[in-house]
Protein backbone atom coordinates (compact mmCIF):
# COMPACT_ATOMS: atom_id res chain seq x y z
CA UNK A 1 0.00 0.00 0.00
CA UNK A 2 0.92 3.37 -0.82
CA UNK A 3 1.32 5.72 1.93
CA UNK A 4 0.47 9.30 0.73
CA UNK A 5 0.62 12.57 2.08
CA UNK A 6 -1.51 15.69 0.89
CA UNK A 7 -0.71 19.37 0.36
CA UNK A 8 -3.25 21.91 0.25
CA UNK A 9 -5.63 19.36 1.89
CA UNK A 10 -7.99 22.50 3.29
CA UNK A 11 -8.93 23.41 0.05
CA UNK A 12 -11.45 22.51 -1.85
CA UNK A 13 -9.55 20.11 -4.52
CA UNK A 14 -7.67 18.76 -1.46
CA UNK A 15 -11.07 17.88 0.09
CA UNK A 16 -12.00 15.82 -3.29
CA UNK A 17 -8.68 14.45 -3.09
CA UNK A 18 -8.95 13.13 0.35
CA UNK A 19 -11.90 11.48 -0.60
CA UNK A 20 -10.54 9.85 -3.64
CA UNK A 21 -7.66 8.53 -1.86
CA UNK A 22 -9.75 6.92 0.97
CA UNK A 23 -11.99 4.98 -1.16
CA UNK A 24 -8.84 3.68 -3.32
CA UNK A 25 -7.57 0.29 -1.90
CA UNK A 26 -4.28 0.73 -2.86
CA UNK A 27 -3.49 3.96 -0.95
CA UNK A 28 -3.10 5.04 2.49
CA UNK A 29 -3.36 8.61 3.35
CA UNK A 30 -0.82 9.01 6.46
CA UNK A 31 -1.08 13.10 6.86
CA UNK A 32 -2.95 15.95 5.39
CA UNK A 33 -1.16 19.66 5.21
CA UNK A 34 -2.25 23.35 4.79
CA UNK A 35 -1.17 26.29 6.14
CA UNK A 36 -4.59 27.42 7.19
CA UNK A 37 -4.39 24.33 9.77
CA UNK A 38 -1.53 26.07 11.58
CA UNK A 39 -4.13 29.23 12.49
CA UNK A 40 -6.62 26.30 14.25
CA UNK A 41 -7.20 26.29 17.84
CA UNK A 42 -8.00 22.69 17.09
CA UNK A 43 -6.55 21.06 14.59
CA UNK A 44 -8.25 17.76 13.03
CA UNK A 45 -5.98 14.71 13.86
CA UNK A 46 -3.91 13.86 11.11
CA UNK A 47 -3.62 17.55 9.62
CA UNK A 48 -0.57 19.81 9.99
CA UNK A 49 0.35 23.64 9.12
CA UNK A 50 3.58 22.82 7.46
CA UNK A 51 5.02 19.92 5.87
CA UNK A 52 8.04 20.06 8.38
CA UNK A 53 5.41 18.74 11.03
CA UNK A 54 4.80 15.56 9.42
CA UNK A 55 6.23 13.13 11.93
CA UNK A 56 5.10 9.60 9.71
CA UNK A 57 6.69 7.94 6.92
CA UNK A 58 5.25 9.00 3.22
CA UNK A 59 6.13 7.15 -0.23
CA UNK A 60 4.67 10.74 -2.06
CA UNK A 61 2.98 14.07 -1.47
CA UNK A 62 0.00 15.07 -3.74
CA UNK A 63 0.04 19.04 -4.48
CA UNK A 64 -2.94 21.03 -5.46
CA UNK A 65 -2.15 24.30 -3.38
CA UNK A 66 -0.13 27.53 -4.86
CA UNK A 67 3.43 27.65 -6.95
CA UNK A 68 4.90 28.81 -3.27
CA UNK A 69 4.00 25.58 -1.70
CA UNK A 70 6.77 23.95 -3.80
CA UNK A 71 10.09 24.72 -2.79
CA UNK A 72 9.17 23.35 1.21
CA UNK A 73 7.79 20.13 -0.33
CA UNK A 74 10.83 19.37 -2.69
CA UNK A 75 12.95 20.15 0.46
CA UNK A 76 10.67 17.75 2.47
CA UNK A 77 10.65 15.35 -0.31
CA UNK A 78 14.50 14.90 -0.67
CA UNK A 79 15.14 14.94 3.35
CA UNK A 80 12.69 11.84 3.79
CA UNK A 81 13.00 10.35 -0.05
CA UNK A 82 9.59 10.12 -1.32
CA UNK A 83 8.16 11.29 -4.59
CA UNK A 84 6.33 14.43 -5.51
CA UNK A 85 3.22 14.96 -7.79
CA UNK A 86 2.75 18.62 -8.32
CA UNK A 87 -0.48 19.64 -9.77
CA UNK A 88 -0.18 23.59 -9.09
CA UNK A 89 -0.19 26.23 -11.98
CA UNK A 90 1.43 29.81 -11.96
CA UNK A 91 5.22 28.48 -11.34
CA UNK A 92 7.77 31.02 -12.89
CA UNK A 93 10.62 30.29 -14.74
CA UNK A 94 13.14 30.08 -12.06
CA UNK A 95 10.92 27.17 -9.99
CA UNK A 96 10.52 25.34 -12.97
CA UNK A 97 13.85 25.11 -13.43
CA UNK A 98 14.50 24.21 -9.99
CA UNK A 99 11.66 21.49 -9.56
CA UNK A 100 13.49 19.93 -13.12
CA UNK A 101 17.38 20.29 -11.06
CA UNK A 102 15.56 18.46 -7.83
CA UNK A 103 14.20 15.49 -10.23
CA UNK A 104 17.78 14.60 -10.62
CA UNK A 105 17.43 13.16 -6.96
CA UNK A 106 13.60 12.50 -6.27
CA UNK A 107 11.06 11.10 -8.75
CA UNK A 108 8.61 14.62 -9.32
CA UNK A 109 5.86 14.75 -11.71
CA UNK A 110 4.43 17.63 -12.87
CA UNK A 111 1.50 18.70 -14.84
CA UNK A 112 -0.62 21.77 -14.87
CA UNK A 113 -3.89 19.24 -15.55
CA UNK A 114 -4.76 15.91 -14.26
CA UNK A 115 -6.91 15.12 -16.81
CA UNK A 116 -6.87 11.93 -19.27
CA UNK A 117 -9.28 14.36 -21.81
CA UNK A 118 -7.45 17.28 -21.73
CA UNK A 119 -4.31 15.41 -22.28
CA UNK A 120 -5.71 13.84 -25.14
CA UNK A 121 -6.69 16.98 -26.37
CA UNK A 122 -3.06 18.49 -26.30
CA UNK A 123 -2.09 15.77 -29.00
CA UNK A 124 -5.29 17.01 -30.64
CA UNK A 125 -4.48 19.96 -30.88
CA UNK A 126 -0.74 19.56 -31.97
CA UNK A 127 -2.02 17.32 -35.19
CA UNK A 128 -4.61 20.42 -35.80
CA UNK A 129 -1.73 22.78 -35.93
CA UNK A 130 0.14 21.00 -38.22
CA UNK A 131 -2.29 20.33 -40.72
CA UNK A 132 -4.51 23.03 -40.94
CA UNK A 133 -1.72 25.48 -42.75
CA UNK A 134 -3.13 29.17 -42.81
CA UNK A 135 -5.79 28.99 -39.90
CA UNK A 136 -5.70 31.37 -37.07
CA UNK A 137 -5.59 29.99 -33.43
CA UNK A 138 -7.56 31.22 -30.47
CA UNK A 139 -7.92 29.28 -26.98
CA UNK A 140 -10.71 30.56 -24.87
CA UNK A 141 -10.66 29.20 -21.55
CA UNK A 142 -13.66 29.57 -18.68
CA UNK A 143 -12.70 28.97 -15.06
CA UNK A 144 -14.88 29.56 -12.10
CA UNK A 145 -15.01 33.26 -9.79
CA UNK A 146 -12.11 32.22 -7.29
CA UNK A 147 -9.65 31.15 -9.39
CA UNK A 148 -6.99 33.52 -9.17
CA UNK A 149 -4.81 33.02 -12.47
CA UNK A 150 -5.27 34.21 -15.61
CA UNK A 151 -4.15 32.10 -18.05
CA UNK A 152 -4.82 28.51 -16.78
CA UNK A 153 -1.98 26.53 -16.38
CA UNK A 154 -4.04 24.58 -19.36
CA UNK A 155 -4.52 27.43 -21.74
CA UNK A 156 -1.01 28.07 -21.70
CA UNK A 157 -0.24 24.20 -22.29
CA UNK A 158 -2.22 24.34 -24.86
CA UNK A 159 -0.60 27.06 -26.51
CA UNK A 160 2.72 25.58 -26.04
CA UNK A 161 1.95 22.43 -27.78
CA UNK A 162 0.78 24.27 -30.35
CA UNK A 163 3.39 26.46 -30.94
CA UNK A 164 5.61 23.70 -30.45
CA UNK A 165 4.03 21.96 -33.16
CA UNK A 166 4.80 25.09 -35.72
CA UNK A 167 8.50 25.02 -34.93
CA UNK A 168 8.06 27.55 -32.49
CA UNK A 169 7.03 30.22 -35.10
CA UNK A 170 3.67 31.56 -32.63
CA UNK A 171 3.73 35.21 -30.35
CA UNK A 172 1.61 34.88 -27.91
CA UNK A 173 -1.12 37.42 -26.65
CA UNK A 174 -3.07 37.14 -23.97
CA UNK A 175 -6.12 39.07 -24.56
CA UNK A 176 -7.15 42.02 -27.13
CA UNK A 177 -7.96 45.36 -25.93
CA UNK A 178 -7.54 49.26 -28.01
CA UNK A 179 -8.60 50.54 -31.30
CA UNK A 180 -5.45 48.46 -33.06
CA UNK A 181 -5.86 44.97 -32.23
CA UNK A 182 -5.54 43.41 -35.89
CA UNK A 183 -4.58 40.07 -35.69
CA UNK A 184 -1.08 39.03 -36.59
CA UNK A 185 -0.80 35.96 -38.75
CA UNK A 186 1.17 34.09 -36.41
CA UNK A 187 -0.57 34.73 -33.05
CA UNK A 188 -2.26 32.84 -30.22
CA UNK A 189 -4.75 34.46 -29.09
CA UNK A 190 -5.66 33.26 -25.09
CA UNK A 191 -8.79 34.82 -23.74
CA UNK A 192 -9.60 34.00 -19.85
CA UNK A 193 -13.22 34.09 -18.90
CA UNK A 194 -14.15 34.01 -15.10
CA UNK A 195 -17.67 33.12 -13.62
CA UNK A 196 -20.23 31.07 -11.42
CA UNK A 197 -18.90 27.56 -10.43
CA UNK A 198 -17.30 26.78 -13.95
CA UNK A 199 -14.84 23.85 -12.96
CA UNK A 200 -12.92 23.91 -16.24
CA UNK A 201 -13.66 24.78 -20.01
CA UNK A 202 -11.28 24.86 -22.75
CA UNK A 203 -11.68 25.38 -26.65
CA UNK A 204 -9.12 25.57 -29.53
CA UNK A 205 -10.31 27.70 -32.48
CA UNK A 206 -8.98 27.44 -35.84
CA UNK A 207 -10.54 30.06 -37.73
CA UNK A 208 -9.38 29.47 -41.79
CA UNK A 209 -11.67 30.82 -44.65
CA UNK A 210 -14.97 29.54 -44.39
CA UNK A 211 -14.64 27.04 -41.92
CA UNK A 212 -14.02 26.62 -37.89
CA UNK A 213 -12.60 23.88 -36.54
CA UNK A 214 -12.96 23.70 -32.68
CA UNK A 215 -11.55 20.80 -30.08
CA UNK A 216 -12.83 21.16 -26.74
CA UNK A 217 -12.95 19.91 -23.32
CA UNK A 218 -14.99 20.23 -20.25
CA UNK A 219 -14.69 18.72 -17.12
CA UNK A 220 -17.77 18.54 -14.91
CA UNK A 221 -16.12 17.89 -11.77
CA UNK A 222 -12.96 17.86 -10.21
CA UNK A 223 -13.11 14.09 -9.37
CA UNK A 224 -11.30 13.81 -12.98
CA UNK A 225 -8.08 15.79 -11.60
CA UNK A 226 -8.29 13.63 -8.03
CA UNK A 227 -8.18 9.98 -10.03
CA UNK A 228 -5.29 11.82 -12.41
CA UNK A 229 -3.34 12.80 -9.74
CA UNK A 230 -3.66 9.34 -7.95
CA UNK A 231 -2.71 7.70 -11.20
CA UNK A 232 0.37 10.04 -11.19
CA UNK A 233 0.81 9.30 -7.19
CA UNK A 234 1.05 4.91 -8.34
CA UNK A 235 2.94 5.56 -11.59
CA UNK A 236 5.84 7.59 -9.65
CA UNK A 237 5.95 4.60 -6.69
CA UNK A 238 8.41 2.75 -9.40
CA UNK A 239 10.79 5.49 -9.82
CA UNK A 240 13.68 6.33 -7.91
CA UNK A 241 14.38 9.33 -9.45
CA UNK A 242 13.55 11.88 -12.77
CA UNK A 243 10.82 14.51 -14.29
CA UNK A 244 7.70 12.87 -15.49
CA UNK A 245 4.53 14.70 -16.34
CA UNK A 246 0.70 12.72 -18.14
CA UNK A 247 2.74 12.04 -21.52
CA UNK A 248 4.89 9.68 -19.88
CA UNK A 249 2.08 8.39 -17.70
CA UNK A 250 -1.06 7.89 -20.82
CA UNK A 251 1.81 7.48 -24.14
CA UNK A 252 0.01 10.04 -25.63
Amino acid sequence: MLNVIINGALGKMGKVLIDAVNSDEELNLVAAVDKGAGFMSEKPEGVYGSIFDVNVKADVVIDFSRPEAANDLIKYCKANRCALVLATTGFSDEELAFIHESAKEIPIFNSYNMSLGVNLMLSLVAKAAQALEGFDIEIIEKHHNEKVDAPSGTAIMIANEINEALDNSMQMNYGRYGRDCKRAKNEIGIHAVRGGTIVGDHTAVFAGKDEIIEIRHTANSKQIFAQGALRAAKFLSSKERGFYNMKDLFKF
